[in-house]
């Protein structure tokens, strides 16, 4: 071989080597919400310094961008399940009253679960009692909500504001039943690809569970859909609400919790080496080292490549 002919074999192995190097510093970028609770007293402030946590994107340590307690306007959607027992109407009071209770300022709306969307009664609305016109007892129709994934994919892709900044938060109330996957399977498509959709339009997803008519397969199909909500709610930093298998004799506990809980919420946005140039859901990992605080962060996050701003 000739002194060309080594010199070309060198550049093109040089090539073959660096390809994956370039495409590892490739710097992704991810932003969501993370609450910080205070562990030995709870509902009282703590704080968590930069430099306190740690990030991991794909087992990738991440380089903290933007860390600060949220004061971006809140947004909340009730999203209950039309298929639901009438028997939803003992709860009536306490989704009033956790309405009622939301911060002045903070936009809410009620959306029910029909064939597969989200259906609003009432515009979202800073409003308090004209979102309240829009609640009602579900009709109980068994089937009705088709799949409650479906559903929350279509909040996602359809939530009705465009304030990027706003912090969009989610309650389901439904037994999380997949009703074209009754079976519990972990890698659900309707599950994952709510979960995807959720992450991409930045939803952190609470569910509250409530039995609804019309699921046979009692205590099992009871926990399949226990499994999915918090399957959810882990992946977008919520947090999934039952009492065993029956359903809750209120809900003014866990709408307490979530009042403070919103009252906690972090921005954090980071940076970190990714493979490709398209968005994919990634995992995640948030830890903070300052002992008391218990970080709540969702395990997923939808990363995308520099210059790529929020996806819908």
């Amino acid at each position: 071989m000739n002194g060309m002919g080594k010199v070309f074999v060198a550049a093109a192995l040089a090539a073959m080597v660096s390809a994956p190097a370039l495409a590892e510093k490739l710097m992704g970028h991810g932003k969501v919400i993370v609450t910080v609770v205070n562990k030995a007293d709870k509902g009282a402030p703590i704080t968590v310094p930069q430099k306190d946590l740690m990030v991991k994107v794909d087992g990738k340590t991440a380089m903290i961008s933007h860390w600060q307690a949220a004061r971006n306007p809140l947004q909340v959607v009730l999203l209950i399940d039309n298929s639901s027992w009438g028997s939803l109407g003992t709860q009536m009071n306490d989704i009033r009253h956790f309405i009622r209770t939301l911060p002045a300022d903070a936009a809410v709306g009620v959306a029910y679960m029909e064939n597969g969307q989200a259906v609003f009664s009432e515009p979202l609305t800073k409003d308090k009692e004209s979102a309240l016109r829009g609640l009602h007892l579900p009709s109980g129709t068994p089937g009705g909500s088709a799949s409650p994934y479906f559903c929350l994919s279509d909040l996602a892709k359809h939530w009705p504001s465009k304030d990027m900044d706003a912090r969009r938060e989610v309650i389901m109330i439904t037994d999380g039943v997949d009703n074209y996957q009754p079976r519990y399977d972990p890698e659900d498509p309707y599950v994952q690809s709510a979960i995807r959709d959720s992450l991409k339009a930045g939803l952190v997803v609470y569910s509250i569970y409530w039995h609804s008519m019309g699921i046979p397969g009692g205590a099992y199909f009871s926990s399949t859909g226990q499994s999915l909500l918090l399957q959810v709610s882990d992946a977008t930093g919520g947090v999934a609400y039952w009492q065993g298998l029956s359903n809750p004799v209120s809900f003014q506990p866990y709408f307490k919790e979530m009042e403070q809980r919103f009252g906690e919420q972090y921005n954090l946005e980071f940076r970190a080496p990714m493979y490709g140039k398209k968005a994919y859901k990634a995992n995640l990992k948030v830890k903070a080292s300052v002992p008391g605080a218990k970080i709540t962060a969702p395990n997923r996050v939808w990363f995308m490549p520099p210059g790529a701003g929020e996806a819908q």
